[in-house]
């Protein structure tokens, strides 16, 4: 049996075919409509009619031609759809079926006509499904745009506005993100922490945000990647230019594990501290009377700064001893370099001259400080130099990859690593060199750190130079500093670097070639003066210049 498919104008046709030979058993084509006036009627094995009767209300009978006083209406109240009409049909016909008064032919048949109206019902389904798609499809839209509507009223509440604090504490964020060499921030996700941090850190004061700032960055398990104050900010834009006023003095972390405190990595020349004899690797247990055990770097450099003529205490764990200081702050300048030339006839004929270079810190004036102060030894025919890093803890990057390019011919200075391998190759082709002939030597201590790391590396893996001294401080990373809108900064680890020959420094330091003897001054004249006698400093002058 087959029912036809539902036409456009809502009319049902109709069509079944027996499998009977009997004429009577086959039914005729009729069309039946539903939504209007109508009567059909069938006439099969004995049953009169099938009767629909819709105007609004539709109503149906099915009668029994052979037994008139059985008659089994349709439960049709109300208006009906064309589906329940048809439902009500199949119902009836059903309990008509079960009559026992019915002979079994007439059973089969009723059977028959029943299958005929359910296909009827699946197939007029599937066409009021297809018709309906589009409008399915229309709503199905508009829910999709009301939650949208509904989402962004709430991301719009004034719960969730993002004020003033939340907006620096965002980009101080951001800065991070953009900067930090780790990729894996530590091992956490660190879109996951701004959501948590917006929510529950308050933000309701400035000293508030700074907090938030702070404790976002102590996430990182970085002591080199802090918060700047505005006014530590300022500060270290001074120390950067040349001049400071403080006890002239530059610190760092302890760089064994079991180390605690501040520790000095090198004292300026001229100044209160090296005046009073701190070295680089004394520790600084207090300041003023308040313990250096748990303080940050950035707190004890506030300390150690201040007006000029003031004063500052200080505990300091020596080599040998503890001993309590009391200086008096001061205008330090940071000169980045001192020259003398050496004349040490007794060493040869061809190196009766020695330029002696002292680089103390890499502010923006030390590359060309450098470039002046060979052009000036080469004046006076002076046949190699001594380039002493002693004491120098770094400064600013760019000017230690110029003054790298100052003494090489071609080749690789630094290698710019992340979490990931090697992002960025710094070198040179040798357009800014102005010394590569000259033999060079270049001491180093444990106060050598940072951009003087750099420029030691460079010039030992590339052999432009003999090292001498002792390893080095061994800060391998890279720093930083962005300022935020409020004045405010931040100083980002923005990279860790390896050598030319791909060593990592970190907490290792460079290892020089050669060791330089205790009594080795580290005033120019005490330099010249060993220079001219070595046996005055224990010095093997034969191994100066050569590996």
């Amino acid at each position: 049996m087959e029912a036809a498919a539902i036409s456009g104008s809502g009319s049902i046709l109709l069509s079944m075919h027996g499998s009977s030979s009997n004429k009577k058993s086959a039914f005729p084509r009729r069309q039946l409509s539903i939504g209007g006036p109508q009567f059909v009627q069938w006439r099969y094995m004995g049953f009169s009619r099938i009767k629909f009767n819709c105007n609004g209300l539709c109503s149906s009978s099915l009668v029994n031609s052979n037994l008139p006083s059985r008659r089994h209406k349709l439960k049709t109240d109300g208006k009906k759809s064309e589906s329940r009409l048809i439902i009500s049909l199949v119902q009836s016909i059903r309990s008509l079926s079960s009559d026992r008064w019915l002979s079994l032919n007439r059973q089969r048949s009723l059977k028959s006509l029943r299958s005929s109206i359910i296909l009827l019902q699946i197939k007029y389904w599937k066409e009021k499904i297809f018709h309906s798609f589009p409008l399915l499809l229309s709503r199905l839209a508009f829910g999709v745009m009301l939650a949208l509507s509904v989402s962004v009223g709430v991301n719009k509440s004034p719960a969730w506005a993002l004020n003033e604090e939340n907006l620096l504490f965002l980009e101080a964020w951001r800065t991070v993100d953009r900067a930090y060499y780790d990729k894996s921030f530590n091992g956490q996700s660190w879109f996951r922490y701004r959501e948590q941090a917006l929510r529950s850190e308050p933000m309701n004061t400035r000293e508030e945000t700074y907090m938030a700032i702070k404790k976002m960055l102590a996430t990182l398990d970085d002591p080199f990647t802090r918060f700047l104050e505005p006014e530590r900010f300022r500060s270290l834009q001074s120390g950067t230019q040349g001049t400071l006023t403080g006890v002239g003095l530059s610190i760092g972390y302890p760089t064994r594990l079991d180390g605690s405190g501040i520790v000095v990595i090198s004292a300026t020349p001229g100044g209160p501290a090296k005046k009073a004899g701190i070295l680089p690797g004394d520790v600084i247990l207090s300041i003023d009377g308040k313990s250096t055990e748990d303080m940050d770097i950035y707190d004890a450099a506030e300390r150690l700064q201040g007006p000029e003529g003031s004063s500052v205490e200080m505990d300091i764990r020596t080599a040998s001893e503890n001993k309590h200081i009391s200086l008096m702050r001061a205008k330090v300048t940071l000169n980045p370099v001192n020259s003398v030339i050496c004349d040490v006839a007794s060493m040869g004929n061809n190196d009766s001259k020695i330029g002696y270079i002292r680089l103390a810190t890499f502010n923006q004036n030390a590359s060309g400080a450098v470039k002046e102060a060979i052009e000036k030894l080469r004046g006076d025919n002076v046949k190699a130099f001594i380039l002493d890093l002693r004491d120098n803890s770094g400064g600013l990057f760019p000017e230690g990859i110029e003054i790298a390019k100052i003494w090489l011919q071609k080749g690789v200075i630094v290698y710019i690593c992340d979490s990931r391998g090697v992002r960025d190759i710094y070198d040179t082709d040798g357009n800014d060199a102005i010394a590569v002939s000259e033999p060079l030597a270049v001491l180093v201590n444990k106060g050598t750190a940072s951009a003087s790391e750099i420029l030691a590396g460079a010039l030992k893996d590339n052999k432009r130079a003999v090292i001498f001294g002792e390893p080095t401080f061994g800060k391998g990373k890279i720093q930083s500093v962005f300022e935020l809108s409020d004045g405010s900064g931040l100083a980002v680890t923005v990279a860790r670097y390896q050598t030319p020959s791909h060593t990592d420094i970190d907490k290792v330091g460079v290892i020089p070639d050669h060791p330089l003897p205790a009594s080795f001054p580290s005033d120019k004249e005490g330099i010249c003066d060993c220079l001219k006698n070595p046996a005055l400093c224990n010095l093997d002058s034969t191994k100066l210049f050569s590996r």
